[in-house]
């Protein structure tokens, strides 16, 4: 049964938008990020000023979220970022940077998350990335930590499906952000992928609809 799904990165556009499908969907949603204040199409409850890459901070939100809106049927890890650098001509520390902030939140948020999901049966969902499958040039550190995110699902998945929880992941190609638009000016957007489009498969990977599905990684590429 729906009931109280968190949604981490919820400031985010990609976050706004899974919020939105999931409210649509019938869960009460709170949002997690490290923004003080939530965008302006934020629905549900907020969260703000959350390290997610501090296990603490992370386990005092779980905690505060559950309080709140109750038992946790659903774990959407959206809290990301993208740097594009050469290996040669990069910083080594964005490798550690992507490494916490796209993979270490993620499993910050799973531990805190994981004795309430386990308490009535839920899904976990995070974001991955196609760049996770084949990485282009300048991609190495975003792709190194994005494959951390399918060997995360890989392995939780394994893990917990005899306890009741499922485990998935989208991979994405480019979304069609603001962001993006100014940075590929240049590009086709309409070859992109939505956030509507990502949010829709996110909420089906949580849905009953998906029962039987665990341990995937779903390219989520559009015409890209």
């Amino acid at each position: 049964m729906k009931t109280h799904a968190i949604v981490t990165g919820a400031a985010g556009i990609l976050g706004q938008a899974v919020t939105q499908a999931l409210v649509q969907a019938g869960y009460k949603v709170t949002g997690i990020d490290r923004a003080d204040s939530a965008g302006t199409g934020t629905q549900g409850t907020y969260l703000g000023g959350v390290d997610l890459a501090d296990p603490d901070a992370t386990a005092a939100a779980v905690n505060q979220a559950i309080d709140a809106n109750g038992p946790l049927s659903a774990l959407v890890n959206v809290a990301g970022t993208f740097r594009w650098e050469t290996v040669a001509d990069g910083d080594v520390a964005t490798w550690a940077t992507l490494f916490d902030i796209n993979l270490r939140t993620a499993v910050n948020a799973v531990r805190a998350a994981l004795p309430s999901l386990r308490e009535g049966g839920g899904a976990i969902v995070s974001i991955g990335a196609a760049s996770a499958i084949k990485a282009g040039a300048g991609m190495g550190a975003y792709a190194a930590s994005k494959a951390g995110i399918a060997k995360l699902t890989e392995a939780l998945a394994e893990e917990e499906k005899d306890n009741g929880v499922r485990v998935n992941a989208v991979q994405p190609s480019i979304i069609d952000t603001p962001a993006n638009r100014a940075d590929m000016s240049d590009a086709d957007f309409s070859r992109w992928v939505s956030p509507a489009q990502v949010a829709s498969v996110i909420a089906f990977l949580l849905s009953d609809g998906a029962a039987a599905v665990t341990g995937a990684c779903i390219p989520v590429t559009g015409r890209c």
